[in-house]
């Protein structure tokens, strides 16, 4: 797996999001997508990969209320595996089980997408050697194709015993209001690059990655906010390298008008930002 998710490199660490019913989400976190629950309480399961990387935090706020529908938020987080293998391996368990998913070849990476019970998107992936990605002007080649399974699956017999250590958050995809708005934020206040265009929706890295953040507007332009307690993200980390660093982009961000309040931000359509190092 190659080093996007590293110094000095900028990249999504957590996520946090809400579910309706916290023990019925742990057990699918656990059994179906596989990873391990590091700490709970009663309403909020903190859940990893490795016993000790906090990936995604699930919570059950009082009063809280179904996935809306139509506003901006979570389209997916990605989980990202270290070998083609370890996906081979979990695509087999997901036929096994029974579980409902879609898949694809974005020809940079091979991905899986599976929603939990309460809707929240969540993609399962593995990269392609980025030696083997294609690059024109400053763009990465990317597209939506059929998955090879066959092939995929061929990789290894291995059974599915939960996700492996070196598993991280590879990226994060949101629904935003106006992308002109999201792209100001993202690129001129959080210091990304734009390295890939869908229709309504664009790709965003540092490092050259294929991306750490896509935004879309696929939900309608001038979507709204979903309510504060409603299924969906509450908010993700971003790590970056240094103390300078962070620094450095906080500055940008005020200088374009977005708050940062103790390394907290919000992008234009509310998603929310923990800004770490």
């Amino acid at each position: 797996m190659d080093r996007f998710h590293e110094k000095p490199n900028v990249f999504v660490g957590e996520v946090n999001i809400n579910v309706t019913d916290l023990a019925r989400s742990i057990d699918f976190y656990t059994n179906v997508i596989g990873l391990n629950v590091l700490n709970q309480s009663e309403r909020q399961a903190v859940l990893t990969a490795d016993g000790q990387t906090v990936l995604v935090t699930l919570e059950q706020p009082h009063g809280v209320l179904p996935k809306q529908g139509r506003t901006a938020g979570l389209y997916h987080f990605a989980i990202l595996l270290p070998e083609r293998k370890d996906l081979a391996v979990f695509l087999r368990h997901l036929l096994q089980t029974g579980q409902r998913f879609g898949a694809a070849d974005h020809y940079v990476s091979e991905a899986i997408y599976i929603d939990d019970p309460d809707g929240n998107g969540i993609e399962i992936y593995r990269d392609r050697p980025s030696s083997e990605w294609t690059w024109n002007d400053g763009f990465v080649d990317m597209a939506t194709v059929q998955l090879d399974g066959d092939s995929l699956l061929a990789e290894s017999d291995e059974e599915f015993i939960g996700l492996p250590e070196g598993t991280i958050i590879g990226h994060i995809h949101l629904h935003v209001s106006n992308i002109s708005e999201a792209e100001n934020f993202y690129i001129k206040g959080l210091g990304f690059q734009v390295v890939s265009h869908y229709p309504q929706a664009i790709f965003t890295s540092t490092g050259g990655y294929h991306h750490h953040i896509a935004l879309n507007t696929w939900q309608g332009v001038g979507a709204p906010r979903p309510a504060q307690n409603s299924v969906g993200l509450n908010w993700y980390t971003l790590v970056f390298p240094s103390e300078e660093a962070r620094e450095e982009a906080v500055a940008r961000l005020k200088g374009i008008g977005a708050a940062v309040t103790e390394y907290v931000t919000e992008d234009p359509s509310g998603n929310q930002i923990h800004l770490i190092v």
